[in-house]
C-alpha cells in the first residue's frame, strides 16, 4: 500500500504541477485546510511566484474581500500607498497581519516595478465584503456604481439619483448589526427601501451592460472592469442581507450559496481577464457540494469551485491541500488508516500528489475520514480525492516556521 502511494508523489514545484493538468488552465486554485498557517502560506507564495514566472500567470487571487482588495492591486500595480496602510485598509477578516500575506504583496510589487501593464501581475480578492458575523453595507459598492455611470451617461437614462440611494440606505449600522446573525428580525433585508434598493441596483447593472461601448470609450477598460465589480457586489449584498432576513429552517443553506455564489461571480470575471492563481479554503474551491453540521443541523450548498468548474470544465484545476500535524492547536499524528495518515507514513516533509493515481492506489482499502478536534482545521475527505487534480501535503505546521527559500526577492 506504502509503495503505491509513494509512486503517486512528486516533488513540490511548478513543472510537477503543470504535469498533472491537461493544459494550463485559466485559473489554477491552491486550496488549504486551515487558515492562517505560515507553512501553507508559504508553500503558496513560493508556488505561487514560480508559476508567475514561469507559466505567465498575471493575476493572484485570494479569499478575501473583493472591494478592499482593489488598494492592493492598485498598490502591487503602481505603487499606490505605503505598504503598512495596504496591509492594514486592503485585506478583509484578518489576512493583512500575516506576515505572509505581506511578503507576497511585497514581492508582487518588486515584480511589477518597471513592467509594462501587460505583464505586471494583479491582486483581486475574490470573496464579497463579507465576514462571519454579517455583511457590509450595500452603500460603497451602490454608490461607486452610481458615480461612475452619473459621470459618463445621460442623467435620463439613471433610475435615480444618489440622494435616492442614500436615503434609502438609511445608517449603515442597520445592515452592520451583528444580531442579523443569529436573528432575522433584527435584518433589514427585507424591508421596503431594501427591496427599492435590490430593483435600483439590478437598474444600474442593466444600464452598465447596456452602455458597455460607450463607457469603454469614455473611461477605460480597467474603470469598466471595477464598475462591472461594484455590481456584482451590490446585487450579491443586497441578496444575502435579504438571505439573513429568512427565518425559514434553509436560511443558513442559503447564506452560504449566496457568499460562494458572490465567490464564483469574482473567478469567472478574473478568468475572462486572463490566466490566475486562486487561494482559499478547500471547501471554497472543492468540485464537490459542500456540507456542515451547524447546530446539530446538516447544511449543503454547491461550493464556489463546484459553479466555477460547471463553466470552465478543463480550464479549472483544483489542487487540496492536506496536512499531517498542528500540534500547536492539538492536531496530532494522524491515524495511519486516514488519508493524511498513510501520506504523513512517507518520507519527507512536503508532496505532491498525483489525486488520481492516489485514488486507484486506494482502490481497494478506502480510508476513514479523519476527524479533528479543533474546529478551525477541515481533513480532507477520502470521498473527495479523486475530484481533486492533485493533493499539496505538508507534514508538520509549526508555529512562526520560516520559509523554505528565504524571502520572495523575485
Amino acid at each position: 500500500m506504502t509503495a503505491g502511494i509513494a509512486d503517486a508523489t512528486r516533488a513540490v514545484d511548478p513543472a510537477a504541477v503543470m504535469g498533472l493538468l491537461p493544459g494550463r488552465p485559466r485559473l489554477l486554485a491552491l486550496g488549504e485546510p486551515t487558515h492562517g498557517e505560515d507553512a501553507l502560506l508559504d508553500l503558496r507564495n513560493e508556488l505561487f511566484r514560480q508559476l508567475v514566472e514561469r507559466e505567465r500567470y498575471r493575476t493572484i487571487a485570494i479569499e478575501s474581500d473583493c472591494v478592499t482588495g482593489l488598494v492592493v492591486d492598485d498598490h502591487v500595480t503602481s505603487g499606490t500607498g505605503n505598504l503598512d496602510d495596504v496591509m492594514e485598509r486592503g485585506f478583509s477578516h484578518g489576512w493583512g497581519a500575516f506576515a505572509a500575506n505581506r511578503e507576497l504583496v511585497r514581492w508582487m510589487r518588486a515584480y511589477n516595478d518597471g513592467r509594462p501593464p501587460a505583464e505586471q501581475v494583479r491582486f483581486a480578492g475574490f470573496d464579497g465584503p463579507l465576514e462571519i458575523t454579517g455583511a457590509a453595507s450595500p452603500r460603497q459598492a451602490l454608490a461607486a456604481l452610481h458615480a461612475y455611470l452619473a459621470a459618463r451617461v445621460d442623467a435620463d437614462l439613471l433610475p435615480c439619483a444618489a440622494e435616492t440611494l442614500d436615503r434609502l440606505l438609511g445608517a449603515d449600522d442597520r445592515w452592520t448589526d451583528p444580531a442579523a446573525m443569529t436573528d432575522p428580525s433584527r435584518s433589514v433585508g427585507r424591508t421596503p427601501d431594501a427591496g427599492r434598493l435590490r430593483l435600483l441596483a439590478d437598474e444600474l447593472v442593466a444600464l452598465l451592460d447596456a452602455q458597455t461601448p460607450h463607457l469603454i470609450a469614455a473611461s477605460t477598460r480597467e474603470d469598466w472592469h471595477r464598475a462591472r465589480l461594484y455590481g456584482r457586489t451590490a446585487v450579491g449584498l443586497l441578496r444575502y442581507h435579504h438571505a439573513m432576513a429568512d427565518p425559514s429552517p434553509s436560511r443558513m443553506a442559503r447564506l452560504l450559496g449566496v457568499r460562494d455564489s458572490m465567490m464564483a461571480a469574482n473567478l469567472l470575471a478574473i478568468a475572462a481577464r486572463g490566466p490566475a492563481l486562486v487561494n482559499a479554503h478547500n471547501g471554497h474551491l472543492q468540485r464537490n457540494r459542500s456540507s456542515m453540521r451547524m447546530g446539530g443541523v446538516p447544511v449543503e450548498w454547491w461550493s464556489a469551485g463546484a459553479i466555477v468548474d460547471a463553466h470552465l470544465g478543463e480550464e479549472y484545476a483544483f489542487l487540496a491541500t492536506a496536512i499531517g500535524t498542528i500540534r500547536h492547536q492539538g492536531v496530532d499524528t494522524p491515524p495511519p488508516d486516514t488519508v493524511e495518515g498513510l501520506l504523513y507514513a512517507l518520507p519527507g516533509e512536503r508532496h505532491l500528489v498525483d489525486a488520481r493515481r492516489l485514488a486507484t492506489a486506494l482502490a481497494d482499502r478506502t480510508p476513514v475520514a479523519r476527524v479533528s478536534s479543533w474546529f478551525g482545521y477541515s481533513p480532507l475527505d477520502p470521498a473527495h480525492v479523486a475530484g481533486t487534480d492533485g493533493i499539496l501535503f505538508v507534514r508538520d505546521a509549526r508555529r512562526g516556521q520560516a520559509p523554505r527559500n528565504g524571502a520572495l526577492d523575485g
